[in-house]
């Protein structure tokens, strides 16, 4: 197809805004991008998309997820509110995860499709737990990603709160679907990690026998110094904080993803850049669990890669955006820390970089330039004021809105055209959703 009559931001470094010109897309890639005139003339019959002038961009990623969370969403906690971020854990997230199975964890996944492709976010990161359904829920995961016609890397979070059995399934079900995707088949939409929970939660023998399990072209995707008990367990584990104890067992690297990190040392943060170990920050969630927010612009500047994601929230990524520029303001008591350029590296081209790592047999991801993936998201936004490269930060901060996502294409198929969803039905899934849900929330309570 060839989309027209639009305006383009690339996302490409340095981010150029592109007018008059048109987006050619053949199969999965975009193929050229030139000047309108000029692409109608040579294509005269290729399929012509009218966008009546809207903004194309690539779509947004998020860069660390919990599908399994969404049944959360109103649910009645049992007993007394947490007081902190281990109750949170105990009283919520843990009863939860434990009280999934395989239509829980398939609902809670397409519900958070739906919310990502109306939302404009194409590639999701997520983190999977589902104690009493190991084997096979990645599979689940993976085959409702195709069905939304989304792309994912998918791993499930090994642990020891279930025992060592449970551990060990975890570790086997990472295997199998790492092999799986290098295999190929997912049509190239699904890619695998392998998924650990949280260092107070891990023996050295389990991560020993994670190490163990793989090679080391396969990274680890895990939750680091969200708190502070992470660091304290580690260092009344092993004498070591989280990242130094990763460190000791060959964890990081350009393969891993570090989410949260809100109280590492800077020494921790150096081996993180040191090893070009990937950081997922989400600051809604920090704020939710009331954990505090890791010093991000630190870290940006001793040359961590920093990305995005959303830690289950909303997968409106606009909302995670927005919400990174005020909260950091307000953390710090400082209108200077979170500067704007410095999010949209975070949020799109570092996003897009860490999307690109792990699907680099398909091609660029998060960039519109020609060879990249067809993952494009269109805009509604009309602005009031000028709107140039230098200033589109701002103009996504305080003018972008997630209402205003239009239309979702990855690999070059539509997901999404004039806000109609075009892979999944709404409606049937969330009366689906909803049974599940129920049935999930009765077991929640029934564990108290």
């Amino acid at each position: 197809m060839l989309i027209i009559n639009c305006k383009i931001i690339t996302w490409q470094t340095p981010n150029q805004i592109l007018e008059n010109q048109a987006i050619l897309i053949k199969g999965q890639k975009i193929v050229r991008v030139g000047s309108e005139i000029q692409l109608i003339q040579d294509y005269p019959e290729e399929e012509r998309v009218d966008v009546h002038g809207q903004w194309v961009m690539p779509g947004m990623i998020c860069a660390h997820t919990h599908f399994y969370g969404a049944f959360s969403r109103g649910m009645a906690l049992m007993g007394d509110p947490p007081l902190d971020f281990l109750q949170i854990l105990q009283k919520i997230w843990w009863p939860l995860d434990q009280s999934l199975d395989e239509e829980a964890v398939k609902y809670s996944t397409l519900v958070c499709l739906i919310d990502a492709i109306r939302h404009g976010t194409t590639t999701l990161f997520d983190h999977h737990a589902s104690p009493n359904f190991i084997d096979g829920s990645l599979d689940v995961i993976a085959d409702c990603l195709l069905e939304s016609g989304l792309r994912g890397v998918v791993c499930y979070e090994v642990t020891d709160r279930g025992g060592v059995e449970k551990a060990e399934r975890g570790i086997r079900e990472n295997i199998r679907m790492v092999q799986k995707a290098r295999q190929g088949g997912f049509e190239g939409r699904v890619k695998a990690t392998f998924g650990l929970h949280a260092s107070l939660t891990l023996s050295e023998e389990t991560l020993e026998k994670s190490r163990a399990a793989v090679d080391s072209d396969t990274g680890f995707h895990i939750h680091v110094a969200e708190h502070e008990v992470d660091e304290y367990d580690s260092l009344n584990k092993t004498g070591l904080r989280v990242i130094d104890r990763l460190q000791k067992h060959a964890m990081l690297g350009n393969h891993s993803i570090i989410a949260h990190g809100v109280h590492m040392d800077m020494k921790e943060v150096s081996l993180l850049a040191e090893t070009e170990t990937w950081l997922s920050h989400q600051p809604r969630s920090n704020m939710n669990n009331a954990v505090g927010l890791a010093d991000i612009d630190s870290a940006l500047r001793m040359g961590v890669k920093v990305c995005l994601g959303n830690d289950g929230f909303s997968n409106a990524m606009l909302d995670e955006y927005q919400a990174a520029y005020l909260a950091h303001k307000l953390w710090n008591k400082d209108p200077q820390r979170m500067n704007g350029a410095s999010l949209a590296e975070i949020a799109f081209q570092n996003n897009a970089a860490l999307a690109s790592h792990f699907f680099a047999e398909e091609g660029q991801i998060g960039i519109i330039e020609e060879g990249a993936q067809a993952d494009l998201i269109l805009v509604d936004y009309l602005p009031f004021t000028p709107l140039t490269a230098g200033n589109l930060p701002w103009h996504i901060q305080f003018g972008f809105r997630d209402s205003m996502i239009t239309g979702t294409m990855v690999a070059g198929k539509w997901l999404m055209r004039d806000r109609e969803l075009l892979t999944l039905d709404e409606k049937q899934i969330a009366q689906r959703a909803m049974s599940a849900a129920q049935a999930t929330w009765k077991r929640y309570q029934q564990q108290f």
